[in-house]
């Protein structure tokens, strides 16, 4: 049991990301937590969207400022439960560790003995915590505690990392109260429980088993899932029903956190994947984080929310606020996007390599696409393609001939072997193998998930070698840099431009059906990823990136050379 002033709390918190939602919708979203009945925030501080690069830190524009957050659910009388990592999980783009770690041949990450990822930590940690202790309860804060970790017994068994970094927060004045979170089965088996924390269970509900670890430190629900995360390829979008268990907790008088209870958007490149430990069975996260959770993507009360609320409502010892009303949403008509520029026609100058390298080793790159080129001479044509990370179609002299893809699924071609047209074996033809990335894995022990081809390129078993190879970041600099020429309008790789106008303004989804894989800019601004391979086929665009008048959508499509119209509709399900 958790006590506060001398008195028993019953902590009844809800997840919520400052990362995942525009910070204009931050005291909506609070407002509607509170008025679900719950009385704590649970906040993910993602460490690689506060420094992107070695040392350079932006705690302020944008969705960033966390302090802001987490004053705005003090001003609404709510307490915050801080959970900054390092590692977070959250299917977020490398569970939240900065990519850049990832240039480093021989990092190991989550490891006190690795002299470079410490050394990041303690960057990380030191710059952060001063954002922090005026934040914590003891001085007058909302934060009533401050997780170490995140699920590390389902990577590691090492207790003398948890305990260096608890070490870390103390001697930059944070005392606690600390937590971890973890399956308890995990915990068990690795013997991972840091002594004197409160243990929360993800979940789980033995409390009795989880009491015999803690001691007389407080367990409760770390993570209790209402919803749940949904990969590119699932059937559907994934649902919970956790009314039923919610409903004991609540009777029974214990602590919990619903993980989560407002999920919103992986915005940009910040989806994470998953897979084994030796990096198969990869499932990349689709770019809506609305995870079934009892507010929807945008904002809006779901019927869990109103089953949660009213069962909330039966133990409150006051009337429950009302429920705040739904931002406004806009559709717009259908839109024919243009042929605005092709990739071909803005290569930058090529880097000579021997052999294939990640991405991050080479260019020093983390997201988007490289390119490799050259010429092939004789043999039978087929092509293998080891280590592709992540998708990868082929081009013979100009001209599509398959893709290879690391997700498996029964509407891809299996293997990573592509069949070259009859007559290349005998004549030189330029060989182009354009490979996409999406997030990086960030769970479990694939921890390296370094991006581009990692492996060898071989033609009839013979290596491949002397690649040109392009970086194609596709990010700001890149997008704004672009010539609108398009000399081969039949060649896969083209940028469409919608011009969409606008007379109200309103959150939408706009709708990709018609298209098949690849990016949506909106006025400058990536909302994400979208492919035909389901289930998502809306992304989601807040209304402050909107602009009265003419808006301009890119598109990049890695299949398409003819445009599909695009609409804006007011859900994410069709």
């Amino acid at each position: 049991m958790f006590m506060l002033d001398g008195q028993p709390l019953q902590i009844r918190s809800g997840e919520m990301h400052p990362a995942r939602i525009p910070a204009e919708y931050w005291l909506h979203r609070i407002r509607m937590a509170k008025a679900m009945g719950l009385n704590t925030i649970s906040i993910y501080l993602m460490w690689n969207h506060l420094e992107r690069e070695p040392g350079e830190f932006d705690l302020r524009t944008g969705n960033r400022d966390f302090v802001r957050f987490i004053r705005l659910c003090q001003s609404e009388g709510m307490w915050a439960y801080l959970r900054p990592g390092p590692y977070i999980c959250g299917e977020w783009d490398y569970g939240g560790l900065p990519p850049y770690l990832l240039r480093k041949p021989d990092i190991r990450v989550r490891d006190k003995d690795d002299i470079d990822y410490m050394a990041a930590v303690r960057r990380y940690i030191g710059t952060i915590a001063s954002q922090i202790a005026p934040l914590m309860a003891c001085n007058g804060g909302p934060v009533l505690m401050l997780q170490v970790e995140n699920e590390y017994a389902s990577f590691g068994h090492d207790l003398g990392y948890l305990k260096q970094l608890r070490a870390l927060w103390e001697a930059h004045g944070i005392h606690g109260p600390f937590t971890i979170s973890d399956g308890l089965a995990q915990i068990k088996q690795q013997q991972t429980y840091l002594p004197g924390a409160a243990l929360g269970l993800d979940g789980d509900t033995d409390f009795a088993a989880a009491q015999s670890i803690a001691g007389d430190a407080p367990v409760w629900v770390g993570e209790g899932y209402p919803g749940w995360l949904t990969h590119w390829g699932d059937k559907d979008f994934q649902r919970g029903d956790y009314a039923a268990t919610l409903r004991g907790l609540m009777q029974q008088g214990h602590s919990f956190n619903l993980y989560v209870v407002h999920g919103g958007t992986n915005f940009g490149f910040t989806a994470g994947a998953n897979a084994k430990g030796d990096y198969s069975q990869f499932e990349p996260v689709i770019t809506s984080y609305d995870y079934g959770a009892p507010i929807n993507e945008r904002g809006e009360a779901t019927p869990d929310y109103h089953v949660f609320r009213k069962l909330f409502a039966t133990h409150a010892q006051r009337p429950l606020p009302d429920v705040p009303a739904s931002q406004p949403a806009i559709r717009f008509a259908p839109v024919m996007p243009l042929a605005h520029a092709s990739l071909w026609d803005n290569l930058p100058p090529a880097t000579a390599v021997r052999t294939p390298q990640a991405n991050e080793l080479l260019f020093a790159q983390d997201h988007g696409l490289v390119l490799y080129r050259r010429e092939i001479h004789g043999g039978s044509g087929a092509l293998t393609i080891d280590g592709v990370r992540d998708y990868a179609t082929v081009f013979s002299d100009g001209i599509y001939i398959d893709a290879v893809s690391r997700v498996e699924h029964p509407r891809l071609r299996k293997g990573n072997r592509v069949a070259l047209p009859s007559g290349v074996a005998a004549n030189p033809a330029l060989i182009d193998i354009l490979v996409d990335s999406f997030g990086y894995v960030g769970y479990g022990q694939a921890m390296a998930d370094r991006k581009g081809i990692v492996g060898s390129i071989r033609l009839d078993g013979e290596v491949l070698e002397n690649w040109d190879v392009c970086s194609l970041p596709l990010d700001g600099a890149f997008i704004r840099q672009l010539k609108p020429v398009v000399n081969t309008p039949s060649r896969a790789g083209i940028f469409f431009k919608a011009i969409v106008r606008l007379n109200r303004l309103g959150d939408s989804y706009i709708d990709m059906t018609g298209w098949t894989k690849g990016y949506l800019w909106v006025n400058g601004q990536l909302l994400g990823r979208y492919w035909n391979l389901g289930p998502q086929q809306r992304l989601y665009c807040p209304a402050s990136w909107f602009r009265h008048g003419d808006n301009e959508l890119p598109i990049f499509d890695l299949h398409q050379t003819v445009a599909a119209p695009i609409h804006g509709a007011t859900t994410l399900h069709a």
